[in-house]
């Protein structure tokens, strides 16, 4: 029971920099926080099903937190820079923030620590529904390769981000649709679950869950996905047979 108590304040905790609830369906000023009528709130756990992951950690101190370090140690983010987004020290503004609006994804992960200032992150669910995720100083997110996102400064105007990567940096954005890309296949359940669907796609069902658990599956079940990846696997048990 103690233990309960403990990890619900911790939820409270982060909470306190990160929330995040449904869009709606306006147009109005993007730097608003576009809440539905009446409001409905997503939790930190459901962005984590999402792949969505979060932290609070101390801003103040990030050169010297040994919490940040054991992260970026476990999670083996080498590379880090900071950037500043404000009409002021972001050069070409007007069209940078226009093309963080734009939905996209990435092929790896986007790693985003708050260190002052605020701004949004919109992430689609397995609905395909926009989730505003509002990061204020001290939380920090991360993006699983293969979601739709974008961002976008609140009415503060003003953030400035650590950026983590693992290795060597890649901005790439992939403007939607880019449905084709390996990190778009996968859906919201387990690799058992998944090795279900995709073997009756396999000529024989010949799939080894092997396969299925060595890979980070993120998102949306679309057949198209699983058909694309039933067909590549396919072909690798082919040429492996023949061997």
């Amino acid at each position: 029971m103690e233990c309960f108590h403990y990890l619900q304040l911790l939820q409270d905790d982060r909470e306190e920099v990160l929330q995040a609830w449904y869009m709606d369906d306006s147009d109005e000023d993007q730097r608003l926080p576009h809440h539905r009528d009446p409001k409905e709130f997503v939790s930190l756990d459901q962005l984590a099903k999402l792949g969505v992951l979060s932290w609070r950690l101390d801003a103040d101190n990030y050169e010297t937190d040994e919490e940040l370090k054991k992260i970026r140690e476990a999670r083996g983010y080498s590379y880090m820079d900071f950037c500043e987004v404000c009409p002021e020290k972001l050069p070409n503004y007007e069209e940078k923030i226009k093309n963080f609006f734009e939905e996209h994804l990435h092929t790896d992960e986007e790693i985003r620590y708050c260190v002052a200032g605020s701004g949004y992150f919109d992430v689609r669910d397995q609905n395909d529904s926009w989730i505003r995720v509002w990061l204020k100083k001290g939380g920090m997110i991360v993006l699983p390769a293969g979601i739709y996102h974008r961002f976008t400064l609140d009415s503060n105007n003003y953030i400035k981000a650590m950026r983590l990567f693992v290795g060597d940096p890649v901005w790439t954005p992939f403007n939607r649709p880019h449905d084709n890309l390996p990190a778009r296949y996968g859906l919201f359940c387990s690799p058992s679950c998944l090795y279900l669907l995709i073997s009756t796609l396999i000529p024989g069902g010949q799939l080894s869950l092997r396969i299925l658990e060595s890979h980070r599956w993120p998102f949306i079940c679309r057949k198209e996905y699983l058909e694309a990846f039933g067909q590549k696997e396919a072909a690798n048990h082919a040429v492996d047979a023949a061997a």
